[in-house]
Parts: C-alpha cells; structure tokens; sequence
C-alpha cells in the first residue's frame, strides 16, 4: 500500500479500512522506502512504550530510511535518541513543563487570549487560525525561551515552511531550516552574553557550568522546544474550534457547562489530535507486533489518530462526544517520549476556547470548506474563517432593531 493514498483528504476513512484488515500493514512510506503500520490501539500503544522500538535512526538498516533531514545541529533532539541521552536531556528541561510551572502561567495566557480577541474588535470575519490560533502559542512559548517580539513572525514563517512545505519551492523548506539554524544560532550567543529570567538562559547556564549539554545538544532542545511547543499547540486549538462548529449540539452543551471544558479538550484531542503518526521507529532487533515480525532495523510507523478512533478502546469512535471519558488517548504519545509540554498544550487549548466562547456567542464558520494543511503526519489547517459578533455588540444590534419597530 502507498501510505499517501488517500489520508492526506480521508485519513481517518483510510485509518478504518486498514484497522478492519489489519493490525499491521507493508506500506511505502512518505519518502518511496518500505515501513510498517500499526493501527490499532493496544498495538500503537505498546508499540509507543516497547524499548525495542528506537528513535535513533542509527539503528535504522542502511539504504532504507530516508526521513526529513535537518542539520547536525539541529540534529540531537528528543525525537530522535534513546536513553540514557533521552533521560538526562528530558530531565534538563522536565523543569519548565511541571504541573505547577504550568499553573504560574494561566494568568499571563488568559491575558494574550483577551488581547488577541480584543485586536478583532466586537463583530466580523477572520482567519482564526492566523488571528488567534497561531498567535498565541507563539506568544507563550516564546515568552518562555525569552525570544524578542520582533522575531516572533519570522519562527511562525519558518515554522510553518517546515511543517507544509510548498511544493512549488522545493528549496523553501530547507531555506526555513536555514534561516531558523542561523537565528537559534544568534539568539544562544546573545542569551549567553546577557542572561535573563527565561528557559533558554537556564539551560545554557547548567551546559556551562556543569558540561551537561553539549553545543548541539543545546541548539538542537531550542529548536525542539520551540518548533513542537507551537505546532502541537495551534494544531490543538484549530482542531477544536473546527469540531465545535461543526457540531452544533457539542458548543451549545459546552456554553451550558464550561466546567466540562478540561475534559473537553481530552475529547478534542482523541477525536482531531495534532498528530496522526508518531515519530518513526526502528526495532533493534526482530519484533512480533500482533503476530507479524518486524525485522530489525527496519522503518516502523505507529499511527496515534488510528488508535484514537479504535472502536474496540473507544465506542462510537467517530462521533465527538465532550461527555466520552477520552482518558487515556494517545494523540500526546504514551511511555517515555509522552509529549513534555502536553500540560502546557492543554492549558493553553482550555484558557484559548474559554476566553473565545466567552467573548463571542455568536461564532460560525464562514466558508463551508475545510482547508487541511497537506501532511502525513501533522494534522491541522490552513486556515479557520469565521463570523463571530460579541454579546454587548449583539445587544446594540437588538437594541437598535426594537428602537426602529
């Protein structure tokens, strides 16, 4: 099977054929190179936490994987080791994501939700992915690393060049990676000469002054944080904004009760997650995943939006439910490499639809058309157009409309 068949317009009617044959398939993956995928939920979720199953694409068989290529620099990320590198590098920045840190931050988050909103005025048309969505996972997360304002568009460019390229410009998002080497580059060195209260500070300081991290090893974490703090997290809001549109009778009992919210966003996360495929793995040695061996070395693909709407883990998968208990999805991995700013991410998609469907009563989308951004393996759009009208501008308008009768 040719993994792009279908899945970049259907991938969860395709995800469902291949569940119903299979648990596991032969595919041809992304880059023309044979890989595995396992699609249903126990398999995706043993395989995500099978210590058989490598990220480090040295085990890789030689000739086979061929995957994105990013510079060396870039290179020596959490996604793509094992421990005991993975452990200690996790536990260096495991401060910045804890419950508690995460806690200190709603207040300045609520804040940029309410000046965003504030920015679109009481009633009109907008691209909320561009207008809301976006922005404020950039804010936060850039507040968090201490990036100047200035250069916050900029990642957002780069950012989205390396996530859906243009293929027009096959060049465009190797010149993205460029661009975005040379600036994490510039911004280490200033962080270095002048340190501030902020995450980027803290971890150039403990490679300093203990060795721990090693020059590629930094420039590769700042990279990670910064490109899977914002991805994730705009993937997150859009996806959910878009399943309340669409399903009226879900954003009317959200409005009822906004204490379901939390639990809400664990629904929108197992129903349109910001990632259909986990990060590729390679067996270091033969593996049985549900009864077919995988041979070591080879490109293994686990696919979290599958598993999310398996009927055998989840009943009536395929209808959005915000009273469904959704523990327990995967759409932020499982095991060691369970996504690090997944309380972070959450935060933000609660305080993001709150500050939204408490400003704006009256929100619709305004173009029945979705417009899914073209990848295997990210899930999120393009763009969100919507009408929205604030409750004190619909008031005037009622207002006016009685004063005329």
């Amino acid at each position: 099977m040719d993994l792009a068949d279908g899945l970049l317009d259907h991938p969860y009617d395709v995800y469902r054929r291949l569940r119903d044959t299979a648990p596991v398939h032969r595919i041809t993956g992304p880059d023309g190179t044979p890989a595995w995928l396992v699609t249903r939920y126990e398999d995706v979720k043993a395989a995500l936490a099978d210590p058989r199953l490598s990220l480090d694409k040295r085990h890789a068989t030689p000739g086979t994987y061929k995957g994105f290529s990013l510079p060396p620099a870039l290179d020596v990320n959490l996604l793509n080791m094992d421990p005991p590198d993975h452990t200690r590098i996790r536990r260096l920045v495991g401060r910045a994501f804890t419950p508690r840190r995460v806690q200190q931050l709603r207040a300045p988050v609520r804040r940029t939700a309410d000046q965003l909103l504030d920015a679109l005025g009481p009633h009109g048309t907008t691209d909320l992915v561009a207008s809301y969505a976006a922005p404020l996972p950039i804010t936060v997360i850039c507040d968090l690393l201490g990036i100047p304002e200035g250069d916050r568009l900029d990642f957002r460019q780069w950012t989205d060049g390396l996530t859906a390229p243009d293929l027009a410009r096959p060049q465009a998002a190797k010149e993205a990676m460029a661009a975005m080497l040379g600036f994490l580059t510039r911004l280490l060195e200033t962080k270095r000469q002048a340190p501030a209260d902020d995450l980027l500070s803290d971890l150039i300081a403990v490679r300093d002054e203990g060795d721990r991290l090693g020059e590629d090893e930094l420039m590769s974490l700042a990279f990670l944080i910064l490109f899977a703090g914002y991805e994730n997290t705009v993937q997150l809001i859009g996806n959910a904004v878009l399943a309340l549109l669409q399903h009226p009778d879900q954003l009317a009992a959200l409005r009822e009760d906004p204490d379901r919210l939390p639990g809400a966003v664990e629904e929108f996360a197992r129903y349109e997650g910001p990632m259909l495929l986990a990060m590729r793995r390679f067996p270091v040695e033969d593996v049985t995943i549900a009864g077919v061996t995988v041979p070591a070395g080879e490109t293994v693909w686990v696919s979290l939006s599958a598993a999310d709407r398996d009927p055998a883990r989840f009943p009536d998968p395929d209808r959005l439910d915000l009273s469904r208990d959704a523990s327990g999805h995967l759409a932020l991995g499982h095991g060691i490499h369970y996504c690090l700013g997944a309380p972070l991410a959450r935060m933000e998609t609660e305080i993001a639809l709150a500050a939204l469907l408490e400003r704006f009563p009256e929100l619709a989308l305004a173009e029945d058309e979705v417009n899914w951004r073209p990848s295997l393996r990210a899930r999120g759009l393009r763009k969100l157009p919507v009408r929205y009208r604030s409750a004190q501008d619909g008031d005037r308008l009622r207002n006016h409309d009685a004063h005329d009768d």
